[in-house]
């Protein structure tokens, strides 16, 4: 296992370039940096370990504390941001977004030294308007604030702010780095490693739950059959994407119950503290981001591998222009799920025109 006390940058997996640019800035960094690239890459760990690098060089005798807090992203001199639903939002008077309060944060000074870092997730999902307030700040913002935005692209209207930033991407992690960091981190045989960095899309966190998933092999078997049991019925594909919204169900349950957990730990808390109310509805919040991603994950899976087994026969040599046709459907509902569309919709128009192989 790697020994992040000896490389801090020990836990950023398979992005050299990355860290190597990053690890450059820490010394004398500028007041702003967009780190992109695909979810999962390691964009909030690079965060979490340059934040501690720009503060470790700022106070070197409280280097080793710095970093070791700064990769939690629990350092007081840290403050992470991410968007409360599908967008960060400019907000109201009545129903305030995560904009002006990214604002308000961005000019305090630093809780403890010379420099704050506000790390911003998602980034892409701030519509114009949101991006134009924060726009002046991200130029510039105060002497101690530096900002580190983190996004999987860069849509058209944030282009100015991108200009702004020194701008660091992130690849995505190949099936081979996700498989060694697994094996690496004791979490997984090499077999078994190899299985759940297939799964993971391009994700080392979707990897690291995964590999305790005992169901993960039921849930690949039963997206790989789907072109064997169509027969190109409405009913067919309803009740295939029922089967499949039960498996992803039951492998949410997991999570729930952490979450469950977590609130039941933060209740205990209040009930210590006498701050009941503190932190709930973040934390709720919190909650369904997560859960609404993981559904999102699975699905991914599930249409990779659906895509898998098309593409297995295109290669056996089936001349039908079916399976082509299958795979560009499946690209194009794979591509729609950063809309967050209504999934049990989805799959059916997907299934009822994707032809059956039986």
């Amino acid at each position: 296992m790697t020994d992040t006390a000896l490389d801090p940058w020990a836990p950023v997996v398979g992005q050299s370039d990355a860290v190597r640019r990053l690890t450059a800035a820490a010394t004398s960094p500028v007041h702003a940096y967009l780190l992109v690239g695909p979810s999962g890459a390691g964009k909030r760990q690079a965060a979490g370990v340059f934040g501690g690098e720009v503060l470790a060089a700022a106070d070197p005798d409280g280097a080793e504390r710095h970093r070791r807090l700064a990769a939690g992203l629990i350092h007081p001199d840290i403050v992470v941001f991410a968007p409360s639903g599908n967008a960060l939002r400019l907000g109201s008077s009545t129903d305030p977004g995560e904009i002006p309060a990214i604002i308000k944060e961005a000019s305090r000074s630093p809780t403890e030294g010379t420099r704050k870092i506000v790390v911003v997730e998602q980034f892409q999902t701030a519509e114009a308007g949101a991006s134009s307030a924060l726009l002046k700040l991200v130029e510039e913002p105060p002497a101690s604030t530096i900002f580190v935005l983190l996004a999987t692209d860069v849509p058209p209207h944030q282009v100015t702010i991108e200009s702004r930033c020194t701008r660091v991407d992130f690849g995505a992690l190949s099936p081979d780095d996700i498989a060694a960091a697994l094996v690496d981190e004791a979490l997984a045989d090499p077999e078994r490693a190899q299985v759940v960095a297939a799964a993971a899309n391009g994700d080392l966190s979707r990897a690291r739950i995964l590999v305790l998933d005992e169901r993960l092999a039921a849930r690949r078997d039963g997206w790989w059959s789907v072109p064997d049991r169509l027969d190109g019925t409405g009913a067919a594909a309803g009740a295939l994407v029922e089967e499949l919204r039960m498996m992803i169900d039951d492998a949410s349950a997991a999570r729930v119950a952490r979450h469950d957990e977590e609130l039941a730990a933060l209740e205990e808390r209040e009930e210590q503290l006498g701050t009941r109310g503190s932190g709930r509805r973040e934390m709720e919040t919190r909650h369904k981001r997560e859960l609404r991603q993981y559904r999102t994950d699975e699905i991914r899976f599930g249409l990779a591998t659906l895509a898998r087994r098309y593409r297995e026969t295109i290669a056996a040599g089936d001349p039908r222009q079916g399976p082509l046709d299958a795979v560009d459907r499946i690209r194009a509902t794979t591509e729609s799920l950063i809309r967050n569309p209504n999934e049990a919709l989805l799959l059916q128009a997907l299934f009822v025109r994707l032809p059956p192989l039986s």
